[in-house]
């Protein structure tokens, strides 16, 4: 049964709303009140810092690849915050344009006052070509990084993980290798990992002509078990719909939320699957046991908590962060970055 987007009217103050940077495919990270949004500039990285929870930014020192950045459909770079360091990582070639591309990982020790210069996670230079990655991190400095991997026929995921705030990695892991030849060629992986160091992977696979959305799971940040699918049902489709979902993860729980046709759903290791709403580039975040989803539709961002949903503004590709008081979010429209606080 679907569940109509605007059913309950919420109606509450807007604590803030900043418009006007320039840029795409924000995405936002944090550790404790601190606060990181990236974003992509032409060849910068743009990044912005708050030491309030997102309530108020400024602008941090950029970074300049050494090369030309994959953006745009989910492409552009990724923020992650730990206890000790903030990391970025940009798919960057020389060439670009998907004819070469390595995940390049950033490092900060001094909350983007001055960045590392840049290192290639994936082992075999070139095979993250595809430009769609993930990252994730937790404050004690657990830090995994997964991607789209072309090193073989067909498309893989894989992924690295660094125990020590992202200074040194592991070698390349096989997250999943497809047995029809490959996982859906254009929709990013999304990763999530808590503090235990317990890892999740999800990724959109391409089984019997279906695409839908798969977890894999790591205790030991070694090697992955085998790929759950997400909900029951199945989308037969014969193109990549270029969406990837999202994942969180608390106490070992793995909440997943993604679009199947133009529905939008949500499921837990706890719950099956239910729709949420109509739209699609859905995120998730989780603070004291609530869930906050958003996804964007035709007239642009919805969030939800709960049985609450609200339409913010036009625009896509949200991220998100849940806080006790109040819910952070920024997403993209018409090449400008656009955030906006929403109290509990």
């Amino acid at each position: 049964m679907l569940t109509p987007v605007l059913l309950v009217s919420w109606l509450v103050a807007v604590l803030g709303t900043v418009t006007g940077w320039a840029g795409q495919q924000p995405q936002l990270a944090h550790e404790g009140a601190r606060v990181f949004l990236v974003s992509a500039q032409g060849p910068r990285v743009q990044v912005r810092r708050s030491a309030d929870e997102g309530r108020s930014f400024v602008e941090a020192t950029p970074i300049v690849p050494n090369g030309i950045m994959a953006a745009g459909m989910r492409r552009g770079p990724r923020v992650a915050v730990t206890r000790d360091a903030v990391l970025v990582a940009a798919v960057v070639g020389a060439r670009g344009g998907g004819a070469d591309g390595d995940v390049v990982l950033y490092r900060s020790d001094d909350d983007a006052a001055s960045w590392s210069a840049g290192e290639a996670i994936n082992d075999l230079p070139g095979s993250a070509r595809e430009g769609l990655h993930g990252l994730a991190a937790t404050a004690e400095g657990v830090v995994v990084v997964s991607w789209l991997d072309l090193r073989e026929k067909g498309t893989r995921v894989q992924a690295a993980v660094s125990r020590d705030h992202g200074r040194t990695w592991s070698a390349d892991l096989l997250v999943y290798a497809s047995p029809e030849g490959s996982v859906c060629e254009c929709c990013h992986p999304s990763v999530a990992v808590e503090p235990s160091g317990e890892i999740a992977v999800m990724f959109r696979n391409q089984l019997g002509g279906a695409r839908d959305l798969y977890v894999s799971r790591s205790r030991d940040g070694r090697s992955f078990g085998d790929a759950v699918k997400q909900g029951t049902g199945q989308w037969q489709l014969a193109a990549c719909p270029m969406d990837g979902g999202a994942l969180a993860i608390s106490g070992g729980r793995v909440v997943s939320v993604w679009r199947r046709e133009d529905g939008v759903f949500v499921s837990s290791s706890l719950q099956p699957e239910r729709q949420v709403g109509i739209g699609r580039d859905p995120v998730a975040a989780t603070h004291g046991g609530l869930l906050d989803l958003a996804w964007s539709t035709a007239d642009g961002i919805t969030v939800q908590r709960g049985i609450q949903t609200r339409l913010l503004g036009p625009g896509r590709f949200p991220s998100m962060l849940a806080f006790a008081t109040h819910t952070l979010l920024t997403w993209e429209h018409q090449g400008q970055v656009q955030v906006q606080d929403v109290p509990r």
